[in-house]
């Protein structure tokens, strides 16, 4: 064969094909029966325009409409009652107030700081426990406090409440418990936890008196002891305890101990005024300390 044959042969052939495409049949081509079946195979419409989407999910609402399944009919009507069976079954909402702890600030969780007078050593005494107070005016001629401290342990022995009283009647006290409290307890009970706190700075006369002179109370170098607590929670009263075979020994030699520090010290031998407390105070005498 000539390439001139050729040529023409192909030139041919791809017009046969161009016509075959250009007039796609109107049905899709299906295998032909097997002979002696029978059976005609239907001819389908090819349809290029058809738009075949699927069909769209339910909506909220309709699922809301829609009927519960037998099962969940049983169980709603056992645990709910028969209005149950016209809502699905969810977990009910948390309260409101709940929400609002939950988005509440964490330093409401944060637990409650101690005072600051039970952190800070004060008069230059780091056995000193205590916080430094404003001064403190005095309502009577004589009472006031230039440089208060609120007083709250001294040698690691707590006082019952915080007593206001000046820095030199603050390290007498501490003098006292190191030197005195301690080794007039000893090891009975375990030794002192606490010191029992009856008076300390107040604006009065002595004793109360009407026209008596202003108490060391009234200017901040005065404190009052009811007793000791000792660690095994028993407690030495001055009140019960003074002529007690063991408390009384105890008691009087924590009075002897405390002329020296103090410049006055008053117990139940002194009058009726102090038949229940040690009064302790730093008043300055030209003979010594007064001790009765």
């Amino acid at each position: 064969m000539t390439l001139r044959a050729s040529l023409f042969g192909c030139v041919a052939a791809m017009s046969v094909a161009g016509t075959a495409f250009a007039y796609a049949p109107d049905t899709s081509l299906r295998p032909e029966p097997r002979p002696g079946s029978g059976v005609v195979a239907p001819k389908v419409a090819v349809r290029f325009d058809a738009k075949i989407r699927p069909k769209p999910r339910p909506t909220t609402q309709n699922q809301a409409t829609a009927p519960m399944v037998s099962l969940a009919r049983t169980a709603s009507h056992a645990v709910f009652g028969d209005p149950a069976l016209t809502r699905s079954l969810r977990p009910m909402p948390r309260p409101k107030q709940q929400y609002l702890q939950a988005a509440a600030p964490l330093a409401t969780a944060l637990p409650t700081p101690k005072p600051a007078g039970r952190k800070g050593s004060i008069c230059g005494v780091k056995a000193i426990k205590g916080q430094a107070l404003s001064s403190i005016p005095g309502k009577l001629s004589g009472c006031g406090v230039s440089k208060p401290m609120r007083v709250t342990a001294v040698s690691g022995v707590r006082l019952s409440q915080g007593a206001i009283m000046d820095c030199t009647t603050a390290k007498a006290l501490n003098s006292w418990v190191q030197n005195g409290v301690f080794p007039a307890v000893g090891r009975l009970g375990g030794g002192p936890a606490e010191l029992k706190v009856v008076a300390h700075y107040s604006c009065r006369t002595r004793n109360n008196k009407p026209g008596a002179k202003i108490s060391e109370h009234g200017r901040g170098r005065a404190v009052d002891i009811a007793g000791v607590t000792l660690k095994n929670g028993a407690f030495l009263s001055v009140l019960k305890g003074w002529r007690d075979p063991v408390q009384g020994k105890a008691l009087k030699a924590m009075h002897a101990s405390a002329c020296g520090p103090f410049g006055t010290v008053l117990g139940p031998n002194s009058d009726k005024y102090h038949k229940d407390h040690l009064h302790l105070d730093t008043a300055k005498y030209r003979s010594g300390s007064y001790c009765r």
